[in-house]
């Protein structure tokens, strides 16, 4: 895109377009966080790994994508980001269902916790 066009383009975006495709740039950034997390994760212990906030950021890049592609109108982001937002809940269900349990056998009597 040369200067001109990118000129012309700018003045004919409204207030609230600019607004969404600002609202698409912070989507799109919360959702590469994930990777840039889980990089220096793996690099802190020098194995791969997916640390509990991937996840987080996943979820909360997926829903903001989904958000700008019904704003869009656009079926094919909608239908990929709609699917990766159930896998990513089910993900920070596992991690809530896993602390519960383990606060649950950490609280449990001295007893019970030494017949498991």
């Amino acid at each position: 895109m040369d200067l001109a066009k990118f000129s012309q383009w700018w003045a004919q975006v409204s207030e609230v377009e600019m607004a969404w495709v600002i609202f698409g740039f912070a989507a799109q950034s919360m959702f590469f966080m994930r990777f840039v997390l889980q990089w220096i994760a793996s690099e802190r212990v020098k194995r791969s790994i997916v640390p509990e906030t991937f996840w987080y950021f996943s979820f909360a890049g997926g829903l903001m994508l989904f958000v700008y592609a019904v704003h869009r109108a656009d079926p094919v982001i909608m239908l990929g980001q709609l699917a990766g937002l159930f896998i990513y809940a089910r993900n920070i269900y596992l991690i809530w269902a896993h602390k519960r349990s383990e606060r649950a056998a950490a609280n449990a009597p001295a007893g019970l916790r030494a017949a498991e």
